[in-house]
């Protein structure tokens, strides 16, 4: 499962969302937010209390996030600077952003914590996590390793961008001036895309390489999309569904120049692809792990800190998977046996990756299998659940052009004011390999209660600020949707032995990739021994496995946040059940887990063993 699709482009977080202000005498949703001018030390002037100077200092580090990011912005409907794309790739961007984040330590240190809410005391401490995070990653020898690699097949605005533009993601195609704003944003696309080619020729030189088998990808990614023509584009899909109440001279005008626009996009990219192949690869890494890249060593450590927000070493995860492993897998023995299959483990995990019982019939069965799925849930959720997403859930295959290199499935959150849904995408590529016995977990996980509820909730609560609205850490958000999956067995989900048998494989997958993802950039694994350990130790079907694995060769680290969070949290019920006793009300636990955003792992620990003192108290 690929996790949250959001903007996360180009290996860069963007880290900060809207910004909801609150005054000390009504802590109800705020009726606004800072307004652009109202920032730096004016803010901070007019403010008085602790409470009121800290939510300044949040509303004013937000503007100038949203002026560095006006992505960020237009995902949250902001259209205030929507022709813009953002000037990333430059050393003005994170000079600005390295100074962005100093600006708000300093001024967050001349806040009294003491002097604030228990509420205002954990936005405080979460918010100068961040920013020291964005500061470490911002120093030049941090870029000297990761800018230099600004593209790989899961993540590059190469594939972010025509999406985004297409009219069916955040950016809205409804008025002359969101078309307008478009063509902008094409412009500076081919700036970027131009700037990434640069950023790589910096690497060549430096020595600090991607991987023959990421760029290898990339370049299939880009024939892929070159091989269009303008009108099957993505790009177009604007075009095609011009509004019926714009004039014909300006449908006239608009069709001409996206041609233009897009004939420019197809340009750069034969060049980024050109270069890809004739210049980079031939210099590119035939090895695949970060232990095996110039600084990748102590780049791979920071990165495990930065996904799990604990100082864990490879060692010490890699033996924790093989360990999880083991277990599962004799839990698996258990369900064969119930099954009445007789053979090995291997043979029974062969004969589901074969039998075509298991295999979905059609595109549109696949579809509607999840519907069926997601409407059981929704009976079972208000048993676990007092908090629960307004935000609708759409239920969607990828679009075919993307399909191929996308995990099984994933999320793309809604807007935070409902008017765009959140949607839970599958992978209906090559239907032989997507065994429907995880077809449960897999909506429990990308669906609800999963990313859905989590990313939702924390997006419609105004009371927070808006880093915690939309930002937040992936060991949260995977570990939380990897505990959801486990819902199923109290929702009844997972009676069934095949489903069952579904839920274990996926748990297995997230077992293994502690084991993996270690291997692979930190014990000098090849792609090849990680395949075998992945085939050897569940039912993924070749497809799937070679899939994750390249993921992992890719974005080194993130796959180790699932398990790590969900124990994590799993951790935190049984100490909240044996502390609490009769008191403890899982619906009043998971409203704790979900209220408050994606937090660091020991700011939710910090919260919950609060929770736990207090009684268990909402």
């Amino acid at each position: 499962m690929a996790g949250v699709r959001s903007i996360l482009m180009a290996g860069m977080a963007l880290s900060l969302g809207a910004c909801a202000t609150m005054n000390d005498a009504d802590r109800s949703p705020a009726a606004a937010r800072a307004m652009p001018g109202t920032k730096g030390a004016a803010t901070e002037v007019q403010a008085s209390t602790a409470h009121e100077r800290l939510f300044a200092l949040f509303a004013d580090a937000d503007e100038r996030n949203l002026d560095l990011n006006p992505l960020n912005a237009i995902f949250r409907g902001d259209m205030r600077n929507a022709g813009q794309l953002g000037n990333f790739l430059t050393d003005e961007y994170n000079d600005a952003s390295r100074a962005d984040a100093q600006t708000n330590l300093d001024r967050l240190q001349r806040i009294d914590r003491a002097a604030l809410s228990e509420t205002d005391k954990l936005a405080y401490d979460v918010f100068a996590y961040d920013q020291r995070e964005a500061l470490e990653n911002l120093q030049p020898d941090i870029l000297a390793l990761t800018e230099v690699r600004p593209i790989n097949h899961f993540y590059g605005f190469h594939t972010f961008y025509p999406d985004f533009s297409s009219g069916q993601s955040a950016a809205p195609f409804e008025t002359l001036e969101d078309y307008d704003n478009a063509l902008s944003r094409h412009a500076e696309y081919v700036a970027l895309i131009d700037r990434s080619i640069a950023r790589f020729r910096q690497g060549m030189d430096s020595g600090v390489l991607e991987t023959q088998l990421t760029i290898g990808n990339v370049i299939s990614q880009l024939d892929t999309q070159l091989a269009m023509k303008v009108e099957d584009t993505p790009f177009y899909l604007p075009i095609a569904n011009l509004p019926e109440d714009f004039a014909a001279a300006d449908k006239a005008r608009l069709e001409r120049e996206y041609r233009a626009a897009i004939a420019d996009i197809m340009r750069v990219h034969t060049r980024l692809r050109d270069f890809l192949r004739d210049e980079y690869y031939p210099q590119a890494r035939a090895n695949v792990g970060l232990s095996q890249m110039r600084g990748g060593v102590a780049l791979y450590a920071k990165l495990i800190e930065d996904t799990t927000t604990l100082p864990l070493s490879p060692d010490y995860l890699h033996d924790l998977g093989l360990s999880e492993v083991e277990r599962i897998k004799a839990e698996l023995e258990t369900v064969k046996a119930e099954v009445g299959f007789e053979g090995t483990l291997g043979e029974f995990f062969d004969y589901v990756r074969t039998d075509p019982k298991f295999q979905p019939k059609s595109r549109a069965a696949l579809t509607e299998n999840y519907y069926e799925i997601g409407r059981t849930v929704d009976a079972k959720i208000p048993a676990l659940f007092s908090l629960t997403p307004e935000t609708p859930l759409e239920i969607k295959p990828y679009e075919e052009y993307r399909e191929k290199y996308e995990a099984g499935g994933s999320y793309s959150s809604g807007a935070p004011d409902g008017t765009r849904p959140g949607t839970f995408y599958f992978n209906a590529y090559d239907l032989p390999s997507r065994l429907t016995t995880g077809n449960v977990t897999l909506y429990l996980h990308e669906g609800a209660p999963g990313h859905h509820f989590q990313i939702s909730l924390a997006q419609e609560n105004e009371d927070l600020p808006s880093f915690m609205r939309f930002g937040g850490k992936t060991s949260y958000v995977e570990g939380w949707a990897l505990y959801a999956e486990t819902l199923g067995y109290e929702m009844g989900l997972f009676d069934d032995p095949w489903d069952r048998y579904g839920t274990l494989q996926d748990e297995q997958l997230r077992a293994m990739r502690l084991v993996v993802d270690t291997g692979l950039h930190a014990k000098g694994w090849t792609r090849e021994q990680a395949i075998d350990f992945m085939l050897e130790n569940s039912g993924m079907t070749r497809t799937e496995v070679v899939a994750e694995v390249e993921r992992y060769i890719a974005i080194p680290s993130q796959a180790l946040a699932y398990k790590v969070g969900a124990l994590k949290i799993q951790e935190l019920r049984k100490r909240s059940e044996e502390t609490l006793g009769d008191r403890f009300d899982i619906r009043d636990f998971h409203a704790q887990v979900l209220d408050t955003g994606a937090l660091p792992l020991p700011v939710l620990e910090a919260k919950i063993d609060r929770w736990i003192a207090a009684g268990g108290d909402r």
